[in-house]
Order: structure tokens, then sequence, then C-alpha cells
């Protein structure tokens, strides 16, 4: 499945999609815009409140023939039939999720370091997303910026797929994927924007 992932991997926060618009709506404009890869990443909300939210992005997503990952909650994409999970430090084992879900799911890895991309792809993760590459406020949390030289030394290392992550915008999406990264994970350049499908032309302009 890893060679037919696309170059941009959208993640939800609906907390960044601009006043009277709704996440579904968003979404939707940015599958018939292209997108083919989604994750759904809405921290603050708890099973009861995502599993209605997953299945009617599930079923968005099957329409536009895109794929669909649930953060962290293995039990949400087998209650709805997701393509995957996205593991972060906290999640539980990238081997583990692969002994849950099987060999078919597509399993990704948030990774900061070049010990953690390292024990994802050895644990058996699809891909990695590395960052935050440059300063966003969503990431700041994770401490500075590891940088395009970073980037590109994960990307050099790294044998599986790696999605570059934090602060990605149109103006360096060029500069970012020529480090060697298979693609761009994205979420405020999509959903903060007044006209998503319009920033994501500009972003994909780039590949």
């Amino acid at each position: 499945m890893t060679e037919t992932l696309p170059e941009l991997y959208l993640i939800t926060d609906r907390h960044q999609i601009q006043k009277g618009q709704q996440l579904l709506q968003v979404v939707e404009e940015l599958l018939q815009a292209g997108v083919r890869m989604i994750q759904l990443r809405e921290k603050d909300l708890s099973a009861a409140e995502l599993y209605p939210l997953a299945r009617k992005l599930r079923s968005l997503t099957h329409k536009h023939n895109s794929l669909l990952l649930i953060n962290d909650r293995i039990d949400l994409v087998q209650a709805i039939g997701a393509d995957g999970v996205h593991l972060g430090g906290h999640s539980l084992p990238v081997k583990i999720a692969r002994q849950i879900l099987g060999s078919n799911a597509l399993i990704g890895a948030s990774t900061h370091s070049a010990a953690a991309a390292a024990a994802a792809q050895r644990q058996g993760a699809d891909f990695i997303t590395f960052g935050p590459v440059f300063f966003t406020p969503s990431k700041a949390q994770f401490g500075a910026p590891v940088g395009i030289e970073s980037l590109r030394t994960i990307c050099k290392t790294c044998k599986i797929p790696v999605y570059a992550l934090g602060g990605i915008k149109a103006n360096n999406t060029k500069e970012t994927l020529q480090t060697g990264a298979h693609g761009v994970a994205m979420i405020s350049a999509l959903l903060s924007s007044p006209e998503p499908a319009q920033a994501y032309q500009q972003i994909t302009a780039s590949f």
C-alpha cells in the first residue's frame, strides 16, 4: 500500500477551521480538490463523540477514493473499517498495533528524532511523520523545530516514506520536498484557509 501513498497528508483539527465553517464541509471540499489521505485527529473528543464523526468521514473518503487513518484509536479503526492508524509517542507500540490490525492495515508513526524514526521503521511502520520542520504554534510543545537539514538526514536513512510536518506552507513546500521527503503532512495550511481548495492547489503546484 505504501507505493500508492499520496504526497499530501491532511490531518484534521476542527479548531483551526474558519468561523462559520464545519469540519466535514471543509474536508469534503479538500477531497473534491484532490486530497487522498486523511488522519482524523480530534484529541479532545471521547470515543463516543469520535465514532459518529469517524463514520461520516469514512463515508466521504470512500466516496472520493481516499485513505482514512484514525489517530491513536485502534478500536475506532476496527469499528468503522478505516484504512489504518496513526500512532504518537503515547500510543501503543507499532508492533502491537500491527498484531491487532494485521498486515493490510496502514500504520503511521509520529517521530521527532532520528532514534524515534529508526524505532518506528524497525517495528514495522508503513510511514512516519517527522517534525516539526519549521516553527508552528501547534507543535511548540515539542521544542525547537528540527530544521530542514535534520529532515534531509532522516529521509536519507529511512527506507519507509517520510512525511514532513510542522509549519509547512505553500512558500516552503518545494524546499521541503527537495530533502527527499515522500510528502508533506498539513493541518493549518489547509484547514485555516478561507479557501481550502485554492490553498490545496497552490501547495500541490510544488509537487
